[in-house]
C-alpha cells in the first residue's frame, strides 16, 4: 500500500523543495506543480509533490493519518 502525505513548503530550490508536516522535514521534487512558493501545502508520494493543497485539506489529511496511528 502507497501512502501519500500533505506537507507545508518551507523552501524551495529550483525543482527541489523542504516540506514540513509534525516538526519533521523532507527533501520533495515539484517537477510537477511549477508555481509552488513557501507556505503552499501539497500531498507528497514516493518524494514528488503531486498536488497543491488548501491548509484545510492538509489538515484534514493530516488529522486523517493521525486517526489511524493512534488505533494501532
Amino acid at each position: 500500500m502507497c501512502l501519500a502525505v500533505p506537507l507545508k513548503i518551507q523552501s524551495i530550490d529550483g525543482k527541489v523543495a523542504v516540506g514540513e508536516a509534525g516538526g519533521l522535514s523532507q527533501t520533495l521534487r515539484v517537477d510537477f506543480l511549477p508555481d509552488l512558493q513557501p507556505g503552499d501545502y501539497v500531498m507528497v508520494h514516493a518524494g514528488f509533490a503531486i498536488q497543491k493543497l488548501t491548509e484545510e485539506q492538509a489538515r484534514e489529511n493530516l488529522a486523517c493519518i493521525q486517526e489511524a496511528l493512534d488505533a494501532l
